[in-house]
C-alpha cells in the first residue's frame, strides 16, 4: 500500500512539471491527440477507409472529403486518422517488448559475472551489426509482410538499445553504497535488483522510449511505403506517402496526409521526451531558472 502511494505521488510530481514545462505540455498536447485519435479512430473517421468509390476519385479538399480522396475514391483524411491506429498498433507493442527484454538483458549483464556481461554484449553487437532497414527488409522479403513481421523485427533490433543503457546503469549503481550496505544486510540479488536497481533505471527507460517511438514509426512508414510493410488495403501512413509520389502529378493531399501525421508524431514525442528528461535528470531541471 506505502508502495503504492509513493508511485501515485511520483506519478503526479512527473504529471505537474509536464504541465509547467511549456514544451512537455505541447509535448502532452500532441501525443494525447495521436493516442485518442488512434484509440477512437473507429468512431472518428468519417468514411469506410478501405471503401472504394471510383466516381469520387481524386477529389480536392472538401467539407465532404477533408483531405480530398485517393485514386480509389477513399477518403484520404479517414485513411490518415487508421494509418495513426497502425502505427501505434506497431510501436507500442515493440516498445513494450523492448525495454522488457533490454530491462532484463541489461541488468543481468550489468549485476552478473563478468563472462556472462561479455556473453550478453556479444548478442548486443551482434544484432546491432545488421543496419535496422536492410535487417528489416531481408526478413520482410523471406517471411512476407504483415503487422506482426515488422513488429518483431524492429523489436529485435531495439531490444540492444535499451539493454546497453541498461546495463551501464546497473554497472553504477552496484558499487553504490546503499547496495553495499543492502548486501552487508544479507538482502537477496532479486530483492536487490528488483527493490533498488530497477526504479532507478525506468526513468531513463522512458525517455528513451518516448524519443524511439517517432523512430520506430518512421521504420513501419518506410517498409509500408516500399511495400513490405502491412498488407493493402489497410492503411498506413507509408502506403499513403507511396500513393502520393506516384500521384504527385495529380494531387498533393496523400503525401500531406501521409508525412504531416509523421512530423507531428515526431515533435510530440520528442518534446515529452525532452521534458521527461528534464524530471528525470535533476542538473538538467535546474538549468535555466526551472524549478
Amino acid at each position: 500500500m506505502e508502495q503504492t502511494l509513493k508511485t501515485r505521488g511520483e506519478t503526479a510530481q512527473i504529471f505537474h512539471h509536464l504541465v509547467r514545462d511549456p514544451l512537455g505540455l505541447v509535448g502532452l498536447a500532441i501525443v494525447s491527440i495521436i493516442l485518442l485519435s488512434a484509440l477512437f479512430a473507429d468512431q472518428i473517421v468519417p468514411y469506410d477507409p478501405v471503401a472504394l468509390n471510383i466516381p469520387d476519385r481524386l477529389q480536392g479538399p472538401s467539407l465532404t472529403h477533408l483531405l480530398g480522396t485517393d485514386q480509389l475514391g477513399r477518403d484520404t483524411f479517414s485513411r490518415m486518422l487508421m494509418g495513426g491506429r497502425v502505427a501505434l498498433q506497431v510501436a507500442l507493442p515493440t516498445i513494450a517488448g523492448a525495454m522488457s527484454l533490454g530491462l532484463l538483458l541489461g541488468m543481468i549483464a550489468g549485476y552478473g559475472p563478468r563472462w556472462l556481461d561479455n556473453l550478453i554484449l556479444l548478442f548486443f553487437d551482434t544484432i546491432r551489426s545488421f543496419p535496422t532497414v536492410m535487417f528489416a527488409l531481408a526478413v520482410v522479403a523471406l517471411v512476407g509482410p504483415s503487422l506482426n513481421t515488422v513488429i518483431l523485427v524492429i523489436m529485435a533490433t531495439s531490444i540492444p538499445t535499451y539493454g546497453r543503457v541498461v546495463r551501464t546503469l546497473t554497472l553504477s549503481l552496484k558499487s553504490a553504497e546503499f547496495i553495499t550496505a543492502e548486501k552487508a544486510l544479507g538482502a537477496t540479488n532479486s530483492r536487490i535488483l528488483g527493490v533498488h536497481i530497477l526504479p532507478n533505471v525506468l526513468g531513463p527507460m522512458a525517455v528513451i522510449a518516448a524519443m524511439d517511438i517517432p523512430t520506430i514509426v518512421g521504420l513501419e512508414a518506410g517498409l509500408s511505403f516500399l511495400g513490405m510493410g502491412v498488407k493493402p488495403p489497410t492503411p498506413s501512413w507509408g502506403s499513403l506517402l507511396n500513393d502520393g509520389y506516384s500521384l504527385i502529378r495529380n494531387t498533393p493531399w496523400p503525401i500531406i496526409a501521409g508525412g504531416l501525421p509523421l512530423i507531428i508524431t515526431t515533435l510530440g514525442f520528442t518534446f515529452l521526451g525532452e521534458a521527461l528528461r528534464d524530471v528525470v535528470d535533476p542538473k538538467l531541471r535546474g538549468r535555466g531558472g526551472k524549478k
